[in-house]
């Protein structure tokens, strides 16, 4: 019986000059290369399909290079963006606090309206620069470290572990260090659960956050120049600022909604939205109004009263 035949390697040898055998060779280790790896032949194989566009077969193949190349692409832009918003607020907020610092040194502006002013721009300028993160995940874990960095800078000049000056009397009522150990701690760590629970795609931090920054801080503001007029129930509020603080937080409410609906963070149905967004300011004043100072802090109060009025008005996602 004739033995099976099996294929062989035959090289055969022709005449040709050094480049084209050097050609040849290139060729040859290409060739070997492909057939080596199979990751890289099923990549040539899918990009082939792609150029070639087979039809709907094509379309699984464009999910399937996108899906494996996206995230590798992505990740390190965004960290990097976020890593960068980051450092750029910081700095900003450090800048604003010590601006403020210098002209209360120089007795430019009352100790009590820089304290304000720097209470309304905080919050103001901080959710004006959410946008500035990217849409990963992480984002608001960088934007936390914004308000966390703050927290620990209280801490440490509020139990006197350092000093600064002129940090104390920009920031605090009567310029005692312990003071910010309340207020402006308080404040900066509404700003950290607001980041951590509800960040840009909630309208309850965004309306928590305008009620304490821009409604509180303007019914001081004002209610001390002009609330010769005292509330019946509370000697230390007057009825202007009260009313200061309605129309300026629901204002300041109603133009961060609409900013940030304009981005496409979430929907707002104007002809509800307003007024369930004047009972929330309502509700947010009423418990500012309430004489119980001594034992919880307006910057407690306002904003709880206000994400609990906000969530059961609105819904955790959307303003309709």
């Amino acid at each position: 019986m004739a033995a099976a035949a099996r294929p062989v390697d035959v090289v055969r040898h022709f005449p040709c000059s050094s480049s084209a055998a050097a050609s040849s060779s290139l060729l040859l280790s290409r060739s070997k290369s492909r057939l080596a790896s199979p990751a890289a032949a099923a990549a040539s194989s899918m990009r082939r399909r792609l150029v070639l566009g087979v039809g709907a077969a094509a379309a699984p193949a464009v999910a399937a290079l996108a899906a494996s190349a996206t995230p590798a692409a992505s990740a390190t832009p965004a960290a990097l963006r976020d890593g960068a918003a980051t450092l750029l607020i910081t700095a900003g907020a450090y800048s604003l606090v010590r601006a403020f610092d210098g002209l209360t040194a120089r007795r430019l502006i009352e100790q009590n309206l820089s304290r304000k002013i720097v209470h309304v721009l905080s919050g103001v300028l901080f959710m004006s620069s959410w946008p500035l993160f990217s849409n990963s995940t992480e984002a608001r874990f960088f934007a936390a470290i914004v308000p966390l960095l703050n927290c620990i800078r209280l801490l440490t000049y509020g139990l006197r572990l350092s000093t600064d000056e002129a940090l104390v009397k920009s920031v605090t009522r009567e310029g005692k260090p312990e003071e910010l150990l309340r207020g402006p701690l308080y404040y900066v760590i509404v700003l950290l659960v607001s980041v951590l629970v509800f960040w840009r795609q909630s309208p309850i931090g965004i309306v928590s956050l305008s009620m304490m920054s821009g409604g509180d801080g303007f019914a001081d503001i004002v209610g001390r120049r002009y609330g010769s007029a005292k509330l019946p129930f509370n000697e230390n509020k007057s009825w202007i600022g009260s009313i200061s603080m309605f129309i300026s937080g629901f204002l300041l409410s109603a133009l961060m909604l609409f900013y940030f609906s304009c981005l496409g963070y979430f929907t707002v149905c104007w002809d509800l939205a307003l007024g369930k967004l004047a009972l929330v300011a309502l509700a947010a004043t009423v418990v500012e109004c309430i004489p119980v100072n001594d034992v919880v802090d307006d910057n407690i109060s306002v904003p709880l009263a206000t994400m609990l009025a906000a969530y059961l008005l609105f819904g955790y996602s959307s303003c309709c």
